[in-house]
């Protein structure tokens, strides 16, 4: 198993690096829009579609993202777009979360395929956005998510004792959360400080928020989104729950599926472009 999520790791940094350090933002938005396109196909999988439908749900995913690309969206997408999706992901995580694995097959089926196609396109198009904005800006993100849920680990695994989420994720624990949200803080001073004292080709995200609302917006922003980086592995978690599934697919041998892997990023980036171009 470790073996095979080596390779797979080498395999997708050998994908994705080139892709994200290219000149143009294109050949990132297209390799990125590819696998959200296969994110799609497992949205279909856990949500009751069977296999032709599941495949045309991630065309359907694919299609729309080249709609985005042809109109030129990843540069300049609607500015109305990401406050209503921010605020739609605060309370329907917050509700989704509340209602459990339990709750998810109540909703009517076509609205759980529905949702999933918009929040993932919606997810791709705010990734892409990133890119356009900046390497350093999009890394400021990734690592962002990456921090928060590293700290949780480590935090949980030495201090956890109350569980967050016990009929979700029965490994998370409150404990968890606080660390991986004092990660983030610390995350964001020292990368506004080599905003500063480095040449960078954008600022970062921390910049942007501090120029925006000042360093105490900046410190309630990045407490936000580290917070919803973990709504967004809770909500795939509990979709997955819902569906009897361990994992998404098995797309990526010794990962799980694409949506195993973005799960955090899909609230996370809309709500940080929001946050970073009030």
């Amino acid at each position: 198993m470790l073996k095979q999520r080596v390779i797979t790791a080498i395999v997708l940094l050998a994908l994705l690096l080139p892709a994200l350090f290219a000149a143009s933002p294109w050949p990132f938005a297209v390799l990125t829009l590819l696998l959200i396109g296969a994110a799609g196909w497992e949205w279909g999988r856990l949500n009751n579609a069977g296999a032709g439908l599941a495949v045309a749900m991630g065309v359907l995913l694919a299609l729309a993202g080249a709609a985005a690309l042809a109109l030129g969206w990843t540069l300049v997408p609607p500015a109305w777009l990401w406050w209503p999706v921010a605020l739609a992901w605060v309370i329907g995580g917050a509700l989704a979360l509340r209602g459990g694995p339990a709750a998810w097959p109540g909703l009517p089926l076509a609205l759980r395929r529905v949702l999933g196609l918009v929040m993932l396109w919606v997810a791709w198009l705010a990734i892409a956005h990133a890119r356009s904005i900046g390497i350093n800006f999009i890394l400021s993100v990734f690592c962002l998510v990456w921090v928060a849920d590293i700290a949780a680990y480590f935090g949980g695994r030495a201090l956890g004792r109350r569980k967050l989420a016990p009929s979700i994720s029965p490994g998370k624990s409150w404990e968890g959360a606080f660390s991986g949200m004092a990660g983030v803080i610390v995350l964001a001073f020292v990368w506004r400080w080599v905003d500063a004292s480095q040449p960078v080709d954008a600022p970062s995200l921390y910049s942007r928020m501090a120029a925006s609302w000042g360093v105490a917006g900046m410190l309630a922003g990045s407490l936000l989104l580290g917070a919803m980086s973990v709504v967004g592995d809770l909500f795939e978690s509990l979709v997955k729950r819902a569906a009897g599934a361990k994992d998404s697919s098995n797309l990526l041998p010794g990962h799980g599926g694409v949506l195993d892997r973005v799960d955090a990023l899909l609230p996370v980036f809309p709500i940080a472009i929001a946050l970073a171009t009030n």
